[in-house]
């Protein structure tokens, strides 16, 4: 179930798999806790049949609002359509949770594929998610006017180590700045980064919508830059299954990708309907939630391919933070015969 967690203006936790493993990358060991999600599931294997004939298989969308369309388009019946009964799986550790066989398809950052992959992890990508671009914002408090402001200040860069820690530092870095020249700080995501802000314990945070939306609505922030303008070509989300299981269960890895993306693109079509939903699980007022959308339409592209252009740019990007220690060879960790086609 997704988890709620309240605070001074009312918004739903997004939790921490959205920004460590959902929108960049990440280097720290996590336990994987799996838990139900709010649709019915079922703990049978993925190759058994339900008494309806629909086929069982274990997925792990991203918690959070990154999840959201894919959770909406189960409760529409896409991937009943497609003969599937889908378990939802939560953790934190998508990576973790393939390879000890809890889940057979995930949504990761791509940056964790690759690494654990490029290492041996016997996994592949399989597909890009419904976006690719990070969906970032640094946000100031008011009255710090630029990013050069920020020297001397207090920087929050959520989680250490992963893509938001990245897309931080590159703006910095474009701006004249290192880490070095602020106060540096792991100051969580989502809620908790947007309550050190307007707490002051940060004069400024990377943050995901609806929080820079949220931010300026109440006055307590500025978006100072947004993430995709600084790393347009950083990749920052795939779907991936296991090795055993592609070669096991071929067609339910074709049908799951093609309802999720019947699911992104239903949702994105008919926002209005997807808003209701959204609304009923993030708690933000409607007018902030159609400024996050409007903001983010740009990188909601629905479309399943890789590019192999944008995989080595992100792990040169990696090598040259240190969140990587060497360039993978990209086609070997990628199986993408099911995508869908248009």
């Amino acid at each position: 179930m997704l988890k709620r967690k309240w605070i001074g203006t009312g918004i739903l936790t997004l939790t921490l798999a959205l920004v460590v493993a959902g929108c960049g990358s990440s280097n720290a060991s996590q336990g994987a806790a799996s838990e139900a999600s709010s649709e019915p599931t079922s703990t049978n294997s993925a190759s058994d049949n339900t008494s309806a004939g629909l086929q069982k298989i274990k997925y792990a969308p991203f918690n959070g609002v990154s999840g959201l369309a894919v959770r909406f388009g189960i409760k529409k019946g896409f991937f009943k359509d497609e003969g599937l009964d889908v378990e939802l799986i939560s953790t934190q550790n998508p990576i973790e949770a393939l390879t000890s066989n809890d889940v057979d398809i995930a949504d990761s950052a791509t940056t964790n594929v690759i690494v654990a992959a490029g290492k041996g992890a016997p996994l592949k990508i399989v597909s890009s998610m419904f976006r690719t671009k990070g969906p970032f914002y640094l946000v100031a408090k008011p009255g710090i006017e630029s990013i050069e402001d920020l020297k001397g200040k207090k920087v929050g860069a959520a989680a250490l180590g992963s893509g938001l820690d990245v897309y931080t530092q590159t703006i910095l870095k474009k701006h004249g700045l290192s880490k070095n020249d602020v106060t540096y700080l792991a100051n969580g995501v989502n809620d908790a980064a947007y309550a050190s802000l307007t707490s002051g314990q940060v004069d400024a945070t990377i943050i995901h919508e609806p929080f820079a939306s949220l931010a300026e609505s109440e006055g307590k922030g500025k978006i100072l830059a947004r993430g995709w303008d600084y790393l347009p070509t950083f990749h920052t989300g795939v779907l991936v299954s296991r090795d055993n299981f592609i070669k096991e269960h071929p067609d339910l890895v074709e049908k799951l990708l093609s309802g999720y993306f019947k699911s992104q693109e239903y949702a994105k079509s008919h926002l209005d309907e997807y808003k209701k939903y959204f609304l009923e699980n993030v708690k933000v007022d409607a007018a902030v939630a159609d400024k996050a959308f409007a903001r983010e339409d740009v990188l909601w592209e629905n479309n399943p391919d890789v590019d192999l252009q944008a995989l080595q740019d992100t792990q040169e990007i990696q090598v040259e933070l240190g969140f990587q220690d060497k360039i993978y060879d990209i086609k070997n960790l990628l199986d993408l015969r099911f995508i869908p086609k248009k």
